[in-house]
């Protein structure tokens, strides 16, 4: 590694370091699929290899050049390799650790939702360096990127408040943070390839289908996905790599 630049945008060690981010938030995701079930040490066994043997060939399939970037999956910046990923790894660990004591009959909800806010609006903000920055440049492409990512985050929230509203007879702070998640996850695959007005609808579908999965289908199932990582990661990639 030099300081070559990479496209003539940033230097080769930039992007690495960048790259290196999609790396560690990744086998992260999975963690909240698994919370209170597993020892430390066989957590950091499990994402160490899972990197290694999931992680990387699945990033090269699509963005290094593999068989699912030529048969033109899109992906800007990780709907597929990172939410999908982690969301169906999470799900298939949730499944084989099973539940946690005494889940379902005592209410797991968060304690803190001032935290829980606080940790929302954190990933807000931090999102738009993860599509922006997939650019790979400070041009209008990013730009774009920025908006279209604060655009689906916001109509997914409201989408899920309004669901949740109609199906459960009032909404949440939790709910409203959750589907601002949704919109985050779902507009990540298309932030480089979307306008405004495809922006909104990926917003709705994301709130939609994502409040489904986490409150109706979860408890229709009966796994024990902590922080709904399947629910609105592993839906959520989903959602936005079929409308990108």
């Amino acid at each position: 590694m030099g300081k070559d630049s990479l496209s003539g945008t940033i230097p080769e060690s930039v992007f690495m370091t960048f790259q290196m981010t999609f790396a560690i938030i990744t086998p992260a995701l999975i963690c909240g699929a698994v919370a209170d079930r597993m020892k430390f040490s066989a957590l950091l066994l499990f994402l160490s290899a899972w990197v290694l043997v999931v992680y990387a060939p699945i990033t090269h399939w699509v963005w290094g050049g593999g068989f699912l970037s030529d048969a033109g999956v899109l992906d800007f910046a990780g709907g597929t390799v990172v939410h999908i990923n982690s969301g169906i790894a999470g799900l298939v660990a949730a499944l084989v650790l099973g539940r946690r004591h005494n889940y379902g009959t005592e209410n797991m909800a968060p304690h803190n939702l001032v935290l829980s806010v606080i940790g929302a609006s954190l990933l807000w903000v931090g999102w738009f360096g993860f599509n922006a920055g997939s650019a790979v440049a400070a041009d209008g492409a990013a730009g774009m990127a920025m908006a279209v990512t604060q655009i689906c985050t916001a109509t997914a929230a409201l989408t899920w408040m309004f669901v949740e509203w109609l199906v459960l007879k009032k909404p949440s702070v939790l709910g409203i943070i959750s589907g601002a998640v949704a919109g985050l996850v779902a507009i990540t695959p298309a932030s480089g390839f979307v306008d405004p007005m495809g922006a909104l609808f990926i917003g709705i579908a994301a709130g939609l289908v994502c409040f489904f999965a986490s409150v109706k289908l979860k408890h229709m199932l009966g796994y024990d996905d902590s922080l709904d990582v399947f629910g609105i990661h592993g839906v959520g990639g989903i959602v936005g790599a079929i409308l990108t």
